[in-house]
């Protein structure tokens, strides 16, 4: 890089320290200030956060590998999480902020009562706070590390330093994100996070766009695409039969992973995230606007590069590289320095994210819960800057193990897989438990484990969440069977502070007095809708990027029919 760029990084990096040391005022009043921002984020501060959450450093990586491996049509690895988090707009944003609660895992005490939910509450804390958090931020740092070896941002230090000189460079900047992160709370967090956001699209379209042009465009790519033998790389959808990616495995993606994952009802940052906005509408608002920027706006960047790598470094022996490849051999002084700050805004985004979002859990739901109920709001605050430093250290330590990015997000998906339908029941059926709740999610962590043993042999991916989803199931289903139902005291004072739709609830309804603010069925019809919409309209854009007019004609026009009935409900519900 030459000097023009390191300034531009470096002086992106000390506005972001300035932006967190100028909120850090925000962040001194309470836990709530702290961890959900006092509950003041405006819809569309929200939902950018939420998408800069997503937008790593290792997602570009991670989209280049899959189209190498498995071409466009490899995306629904991410893209069939879109179901869910349309579910989210319409069934649980608004019942999630009227909760009123600091995490999602303190709504397990709200839900269920008695000691079941206390050990729920703290296993889940813990589990989803130090290891699953910490591999996550692992192979982050991971991908920030392989970004780092591609373009040579460093010098060999290894008469310096033991290990891997590169690796604990990135070690340094998690340091400098802690920083902020720990000083300035959950507004810190978010503000930066929206430039970061647009900082990293502008990086991701500045890629895509000089890859593009070096190469001649995309009809140029598409025939040496054919040339190479790869145009079923330009599939979006997998044909049967297709050995890059088994039908079986879409199948799996399309039919089970979306609500079998631990995340199907929203879950972790993102719920954060709603319990700080201002309303439930702001909620329900912030979420469709992240499903937006996810889905349909900055995929097709990742895509378009991941093409160009797959022509132009056909043979790469690790495809996650193939994006700062094409960054170093195309783009100019100046320019070149900008894409590396965008990676340093991905990377920042996220981890920030997480290391609040995990101190949340130690916080809030084991130290406060648990050990000092009558903890000084100034005492919890300085426990949450101690926990993010500790968090991490973990994930420090998992970074040095870690090699594959692609093969990392998928165990992260299997050890997560289980719990799903329950997380999904418990709003919308009283007899729900939380035995059902413990024992899917631990049986489902003990599956997927239990499926990478070499007795296993090679099973595919979508085998193994067949496996673990309805392994799961055999396992909740007697368990909350043959456990007590909560007590009706607790599910009572439950619906009236959530007041959640649908026929599982009738009888608590009835005694609580109270109804629900959206039929189950409206809700469920919108969601149907917005499925149409979104998906149209990511694949129509798409469509148009690689010149296949008749495809995204079509998808236009199942956005439209999406569209459409999404304002006919809306009108009759304002009638």
């Amino acid at each position: 890089m030459s000097p023009a760029d390191w300034w531009i990084v470096a002086i992106y990096l000390a506005l972001t320290f300035g932006v967190g040391l100028w909120l850090s005022r925000r962040a001194r009043g309470s836990i709530v200030d702290f961890f959900v921002g006092g509950r003041a984020l405006p819809w569309w501060l929200a939902g950018t956060s939420m998408a800069a959450t997503t937008f790593s450093v290792d997602t570009p990586l991670y989209v280049s590998a899959l189209i190498a491996r498995r071409g466009i049509a490899g995306n629904w690895e991410w893209w069939s999480f879109g179901l869910s988090h349309l579910l989210l707009i319409y069934l649980f944003a608004r019942l999630w902020r009227r909760a009123g609660i600091v995490t999602d895992v303190e709504l397990t005490e709200l839900r269920y009562g008695g000691r079941p939910a206390a050990v729920l509450r703290a296993t889940r804390a813990f589990l989803f706070a130090v290891p699953i958090n910490c591999i996550s931020i692992g192979f982050v740092m991971l991908a920030m590390r392989k970004v780092v070896e591609a373009l040579g941002l460093l010098p060999d230090l290894s008469g310096w330093m033991p290990g891997d000189e590169r690796l604990w460079a990135v070690v340094a900047l998690s340091i400098f994100v802690l920083a902020y992160a720990s000083i300035a709370g959950l507004w810190g967090v978010v503000a930066t996070d929206f430039f970061q956001f647009f900082l990293a699209l502008f990086g991701a379209i500045l890629v895509a766009a000089f890859a593009l042009a070096e190469i001649g465009g995309i009809a140029e790519l598409k025939a040496q695409l054919a040339a190479a033998g790869r145009s079923d790389a330009l599939g979006m959808v997998p044909r049967p039969g297709s050995e890059a990616l088994p039908f079986g495995t879409f199948l799996a993606y399309l039919g089970i992973q979306w609500w079998a994952f631990r995340r199907s009802d929203g879950g972790g940052e993102f719920v954060q995230r709603l319990l700080a906005c201002r309303t439930e509408a702001d909620a329900e608002r912030a979420a469709w606007w992240f499903v937006w920027l996810h889905y349909v706006v900055r995929a097709w960047p990742w895509v378009l590069v991941g093409l160009v790598a797959v022509v132009v470094f056909p043979d790469l022996a690790d495809p996650d590289l193939g994006y700062p490849m094409l960054m170093l051999r195309y783009l100019p002084a100046g320019l070149l320095g900008l894409v590396v700050a965008s990676f340093f805004a991905a990377f920042m985004s996220t981890v920030s994210t997480q290391i609040n979002w995990g101190a949340s859990y130690l916080v809030n739901d084991l130290y406060a819960r648990f050990v000092d109920p009558d903890a000084s709001s100034a005492r919890l605050i300085l426990l949450g800057r101690l926990a993010s430093a500790c968090i991490v250290a973990a994930a420090t330590a998992a970074a040095f193990f870690a090699d594959d990015i692609g093969a990392l997000f998928r165990f992260m998906i299997a050890i997560g897989t289980g719990p799903g339908a329950v997380l999904i029941l418990r709003w919308f059926w009283w007899r729900v438990n939380a035995w059902a709740e413990l024992a899917s999610m631990l049986a489902g962590f003990a599956i997927a484990l239990c499926s990478y043993l070499p007795a296993f042999g090679a099973m595919e991916f979508g085998t193994r969440l067949a496996l673990t989803a309805f392994g799961s199931a055999a396992v909740w289903l007697p368990v909350m069977w043959f456990t007590r139902a909560e007590d009706e005291a607790t599910l009572v004072e439950f619906y009236r502070r959530v007041r959640p739709a649908g026929p599982g609830w009738h009888a608590i309804r009835e005694r609580a007095g109270v109804s629900p603010d959206f039929p189950l069925r409206e809700a469920l019809l919108r969601t149907a809708g917005a499925t149409l919409l979104l998906f149209g309209a990511m694949f129509a854009l798409g469509a148009m990027l690689l010149l296949e007019p008749r495809t995204a004609a079509l998808s236009a026009a199942v956005a439209a029919v999406g569209g459409a009935g999404l304002w006919i409900l809306r009108t009759r519900r304002a009638v």
